[in-house]
């Protein structure tokens, strides 16, 4: 195996660049370098060759042309040992580039500044640097080709040890660059589309769909996301597992165990449930396999945990709680009363940390962006090499949207907990059902496939936990297809309804209302989850 003789350097990100290049050096390779990455290695007192020197040609149009020549690609992409490539190779006399060490502009965090122009966002698209990196991956057989400053220790330590570097690690390096420079591009072109309103067909490096408006679906789906994490196993233990994508923007975990694939579900569920509410009063919601269990308002977060917590008395063990707003020790001393997975808060006050740190299983997350904020379309497998993508429902319903139907007005309490109840119905897996009052859950029926089970679970609830219906605000999910799923809520206590109305059979259902004094909303708006 021959040495590596020559390796050029050009990178963005100058993290364990002067250590790589020293370690290069020493192994006697040529360095080749273009612009800042070559002052940084001469300032640390490295020799280095310009890359115009070396191709005879100068850097030109502002920069956007200084790799892009056959010195360049010709000494990367020519096949070693092949009779035609060799000659053709001495007869324009272009010699190997056995090493590229290459990063790439930052596009990613140049469109993720605020207010980022878009002359900002195309000057920062590398183009020669992927080109390089493909040339390089490509021939990976006799080039090493490095687009991470992670990789850079073990190439430089095989380098010390022999001169050159092992197929096996050429060919997993190969395998990385093209999947940055699809991310990368996938990046570019979700930018573009959003930036231009046009049709496009590609995911961003932080696990961004590319789609422009609602009417301008991807007419290819591609999704590039970097590895955030290995999971131990998925959602059973014979399950492999891992995370990707940007959750570290999001969640910074600050005390307990690592997360796994069901905390992962659970807690990005009660977030999302939890910033429905950001800017309002204390809110605290309970959930278990991502499902509602207790929701509660109040004068504190302590209780609103009370409220949330005797909605269901049983399901909260082993369950996420979400709140919004810092966690206060009155609350942390409540909640540390039960066993909880994880607790997401946007902050932890020092002596509700301090004591919530104890509990060595329990796993504590700080929200540092809403979950709101989050690009706005869900994306899942559904088998048979198949996906499903679709904008996320953040549909925000306000009190102008309520269609009074029935001949009863709610009265203004029943207005507060129709607006509250239509917020939480809409994070229960349907078929759902939700009764509350105007600050807390008092009964939900969840993932049932008939409407009517769903709501008899739903009181059946509520009964266990020794509350009552009577005035109660009962919230579907969907229409009710027929008038017993009314009449049985009437007949639990509920005094109003909100749903979204459409039903072949509306008519039916409120007459029902008016019979039982029931006043019933529409918001024309379903929030089926499944």
């Amino acid at each position: 195996m021959e040495r590596i003789q020559r390796a050029l350097l050009s990178v963005s990100d100058k993290t364990g660049l002067v250590p790589l290049a020293q370690a290069l050096a020493a192994a006697g390779v040529e360095l080749l370098s273009t612009g800042g990455t070559a002052k940084a290695l001469r300032e640390a007192g490295l020799q280095v060759t310009d890359l115009s020197a070396y191709t005879g040609f100068p850097e030109m149009l502002d920069g956007r042309v200084k790799t892009l020549h056959p010195m360049v690609h010709g000494g990367l992409l020519y096949i070693r040992g092949n009779a035609a490539h060799e000659a053709a190779v001495r007869q324009h006399g272009i010699r190997a580039i056995d090493l590229v060490v290459v990063n790439l502009y930052p596009f990613e965090q140049t469109v993720a500044r605020p207010n980022v122009t878009l002359h900002d966002a195309i000057e920062n698209i590398d183009i020669g640097g992927p080109s390089m990196l493909r040339s390089a991956a490509k021939n990976h057989e006799s080039v090493t080709v490095v687009v991470d400053p992670a990789d850079y220790g073990v190439v430089a330590e095989q380098i010390r040890a022999q001169g050159n570097t092992t197929l096996e690690l050429r060919r997993r390096l190969a395998a990385k660059v093209f999947a940055r420079t699809a991310a990368y591009d996938g990046a570019i072109a979700g930018y573009l589309a959003k930036a231009f309103g046009a049709e496009a067909g590609a995911g961003g490096g932080g696990a961004a769909v590319a789609a422009g408006p609602a009417e301008a679906l991807p007419s290819a789906l591609q999704v590039q996301a970097p590895l955030a994490q290995k999971l131990r196993y998925g959602e059973n233990p014979h399950q492999q597992a891992a995370l990707y994508g940007r959750f570290a923007d999001y969640f910074q975990q600050l005390h307990g165990k690592e997360l796994s694939y069901n905390n992962i579900l659970d807690l990005t569920a009660a977030a999302s449930l939890a910033a429905e509410f950001e800017g309002e009063a204390p809110t605290l919601a309970i959930l278990k396999h991502t499902n509602p269990c207790g929701v509660g308002q109040g004068a504190s977060l302590r209780e609103a945990w009370d409220k949330a917590f005797a909605t269901d008395r049983q399901a909260p063990f082993g369950g996420i709680i979400a709140v919004n707003r810092p966690l206060d020790l009155a609350c942390a001393e409540a909640i540390a009363e039960i066993f909880s997975e994880v607790i997401v808060a946007p902050d932890f006050q020092p002596d509700a940390l301090a004591l919530l740190q104890k509990k060595k299983n329990l796993r504590l997350l700080k929200v540092l962006r809403s979950p709101l904020t989050a690009q706005p379309w869900d994306l899942r497998s559904v088998g048979a090499d198949s996906w499903l993508l679709q904008q996320r429902d953040l549909k925000v319903t306000g009190a102008a949207d309520l269609k009074v139907v029935t001949r009863r007005q709610p009265t203004p309490q029943e207005q507060r907990a129709m607006l509250f109840g239509w917020r939480i119905v809409k994070h229960v897996k349907s078929n759902a059902i939700v009764y509350v009052a105007a600050d807390r859950t008092l009964g939900i029926g969840a993932g049932q496939m008939s409407r009517v089970d769903a709501s008899r679970i739903a009181v059946w609830k509520a009964n266990e936990a020794g509350l009552s219906l009577e005035g109660s605000v009962v919230c579907s999910d969907a229409f009710f297809p027929f008038a017993d799923g009314l009449i049985a809520a009437a007949e639990a206590g509920a005094t109003a309804a909100i749903q979204p109305g459409g039903s072949v059979r509306d008519a039916e259902v409120i007459a029902a209302a008016d019979e039982r004094g029931v006043a019933m909303a529409f918001t024309g708006v379903r929030h089926f989850r499944h």
